[in-house]
Protein backbone atom coordinates (compact mmCIF):
# COMPACT_ATOMS: atom_id res chain seq x y z
CA UNK A 1 0.00 0.00 0.00
CA UNK A 2 1.53 3.67 -0.99
CA UNK A 3 0.18 6.20 1.24
CA UNK A 4 0.64 10.41 0.13
CA UNK A 5 0.61 12.91 2.63
CA UNK A 6 -0.33 16.51 2.43
CA UNK A 7 0.30 19.35 4.87
CA UNK A 8 -1.23 22.56 5.86
CA UNK A 9 -0.05 25.34 8.04
CA UNK A 10 -2.73 27.74 8.69
CA UNK A 11 -2.08 31.33 11.15
CA UNK A 12 -5.51 32.87 12.31
CA UNK A 13 -4.80 36.35 13.94
CA UNK A 14 -8.14 36.32 16.16
CA UNK A 15 -11.76 35.98 16.28
CA UNK A 16 -14.32 35.16 14.02
CA UNK A 17 -14.39 37.84 11.29
CA UNK A 18 -10.03 37.97 11.38
CA UNK A 19 -8.56 37.16 8.39
CA UNK A 20 -6.09 34.19 8.21
CA UNK A 21 -3.69 32.51 5.76
CA UNK A 22 -2.72 28.77 4.57
CA UNK A 23 -0.21 27.38 3.28
CA UNK A 24 -0.35 24.08 1.57
CA UNK A 25 2.60 24.21 -0.46
CA UNK A 26 0.97 24.89 -4.20
CA UNK A 27 -1.94 26.56 -2.13
CA UNK A 28 -1.35 29.64 -0.42
CA UNK A 29 -4.13 32.67 0.27
CA UNK A 30 -5.60 34.24 2.88
CA UNK A 31 -9.14 32.96 4.48
CA UNK A 32 -11.90 34.21 6.30
CA UNK A 33 -15.74 33.81 6.58
CA UNK A 34 -17.51 34.55 3.67
CA UNK A 35 -19.99 37.90 2.98
CA UNK A 36 -23.25 35.49 2.64
CA UNK A 37 -22.20 34.59 6.33
CA UNK A 38 -21.41 38.11 7.68
CA UNK A 39 -17.81 37.47 7.48
CA UNK A 40 -15.16 39.75 5.67
CA UNK A 41 -14.91 37.41 2.58
CA UNK A 42 -11.11 38.28 1.92
CA UNK A 43 -9.67 35.07 0.30
CA UNK A 44 -10.82 31.96 -0.29
CA UNK A 45 -13.10 30.05 2.95
CA UNK A 46 -14.36 26.66 3.72
CA UNK A 47 -17.32 26.22 1.66
CA UNK A 48 -15.09 27.21 -1.76
CA UNK A 49 -12.64 24.92 -0.55
CA UNK A 50 -14.51 21.47 -0.46
CA UNK A 51 -16.05 22.62 -3.70
CA UNK A 52 -12.57 23.10 -5.25
CA UNK A 53 -12.09 19.42 -3.61
CA UNK A 54 -14.98 17.67 -5.50
CA UNK A 55 -14.83 19.55 -8.52
CA UNK A 56 -11.47 19.24 -9.42
CA UNK A 57 -11.16 15.59 -8.34
CA UNK A 58 -14.19 15.03 -10.55
CA UNK A 59 -13.02 16.91 -13.29
CA UNK A 60 -9.58 14.82 -13.37
CA UNK A 61 -10.88 11.48 -12.70
CA UNK A 62 -13.04 12.21 -15.21
CA UNK A 63 -10.19 12.66 -17.57
CA UNK A 64 -8.13 9.93 -16.62
CA UNK A 65 -10.96 7.92 -17.41
CA UNK A 66 -12.12 9.30 -20.71
CA UNK A 67 -7.63 9.06 -21.75
CA UNK A 68 -8.01 5.60 -20.78
CA UNK A 69 -11.12 4.37 -22.49
CA UNK A 70 -9.20 5.94 -25.78
CA UNK A 71 -12.39 8.60 -26.55
CA UNK A 72 -11.73 11.05 -29.11
CA UNK A 73 -11.84 14.33 -26.23
CA UNK A 74 -12.47 17.42 -28.12
CA UNK A 75 -12.66 19.40 -25.12
CA UNK A 76 -13.48 19.23 -21.70
CA UNK A 77 -15.06 22.05 -19.06
CA UNK A 78 -16.32 21.87 -15.65
CA UNK A 79 -18.47 23.90 -12.95
CA UNK A 80 -19.73 23.31 -9.86
CA UNK A 81 -22.07 24.71 -7.37
CA UNK A 82 -22.12 24.15 -3.84
CA UNK A 83 -25.44 24.55 -1.60
CA UNK A 84 -25.17 25.39 1.83
CA UNK A 85 -27.73 25.46 4.38
CA UNK A 86 -28.53 27.42 7.88
CA UNK A 87 -31.40 26.22 9.20
CA UNK A 88 -32.33 25.93 13.42
CA UNK A 89 -28.91 27.58 13.94
CA UNK A 90 -26.69 24.95 11.87
CA UNK A 91 -24.91 25.06 9.25
CA UNK A 92 -24.90 22.06 6.32
CA UNK A 93 -23.32 21.70 3.16
CA UNK A 94 -25.89 20.55 1.99
CA UNK A 95 -25.11 19.61 -1.94
CA UNK A 96 -22.94 19.57 -5.03
CA UNK A 97 -23.65 19.88 -8.33
CA UNK A 98 -21.56 18.98 -10.77
CA UNK A 99 -21.74 20.37 -14.29
CA UNK A 100 -19.14 18.66 -16.68
CA UNK A 101 -19.20 19.84 -20.64
CA UNK A 102 -17.69 17.45 -22.86
CA UNK A 103 -17.16 17.53 -26.78
CA UNK A 104 -15.69 14.33 -28.53
CA UNK A 105 -14.31 14.92 -31.85
CA UNK A 106 -16.57 14.10 -34.86
CA UNK A 107 -15.39 10.80 -35.38
CA UNK A 108 -17.13 10.15 -32.29
CA UNK A 109 -20.04 7.10 -32.18
CA UNK A 110 -22.64 6.10 -30.61
CA UNK A 111 -21.15 3.74 -28.46
CA UNK A 112 -18.14 5.80 -27.57
CA UNK A 113 -21.17 8.63 -26.39
CA UNK A 114 -23.10 6.22 -24.30
CA UNK A 115 -19.61 5.12 -22.51
CA UNK A 116 -18.93 8.67 -21.89
CA UNK A 117 -22.24 9.04 -20.13
CA UNK A 118 -21.78 6.09 -18.50
CA UNK A 119 -17.85 7.49 -17.48
CA UNK A 120 -19.33 10.69 -16.38
CA UNK A 121 -21.32 8.82 -13.75
CA UNK A 122 -18.62 6.82 -12.69
CA UNK A 123 -16.44 9.49 -12.18
CA UNK A 124 -18.14 11.15 -9.57
CA UNK A 125 -18.52 7.55 -7.48
CA UNK A 126 -14.77 6.92 -8.08
CA UNK A 127 -13.49 10.51 -7.41
CA UNK A 128 -11.82 10.37 -3.67
CA UNK A 129 -12.96 13.30 -2.59
CA UNK A 130 -17.01 11.95 -3.35
CA UNK A 131 -16.24 9.35 -1.59
CA UNK A 132 -15.26 11.56 1.47
CA UNK A 133 -18.32 12.94 1.51
CA UNK A 134 -20.28 10.11 1.10
CA UNK A 135 -23.42 10.16 3.02
CA UNK A 136 -22.92 13.42 4.00
CA UNK A 137 -22.80 16.04 1.17
CA UNK A 138 -25.30 15.18 -1.56
CA UNK A 139 -23.93 15.23 -5.01
CA UNK A 140 -25.78 15.60 -8.31
CA UNK A 141 -24.49 15.35 -11.80
CA UNK A 142 -25.56 17.60 -14.88
CA UNK A 143 -23.61 16.71 -17.66
CA UNK A 144 -23.49 18.23 -20.75
CA UNK A 145 -22.32 15.72 -23.70
CA UNK A 146 -21.98 16.33 -27.12
CA UNK A 147 -19.98 15.47 -30.33
CA UNK A 148 -18.44 18.10 -32.26
CA UNK A 149 -20.04 19.14 -35.60
CA UNK A 150 -18.78 19.07 -39.19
Amino acid sequence: MVEHTFYLKADWPGGRNSVGFIDAGNLKTKISIPPEMNGPGEGTNPDEMLLGAAATCYIITLAAMIERAGLPLLKMSHESEGIVEFAKGVITYKKIIHMPTVVLGSSATEKQMRELKLLTEKAEKSCMISRAIQGNVEIELKASLSIEKE
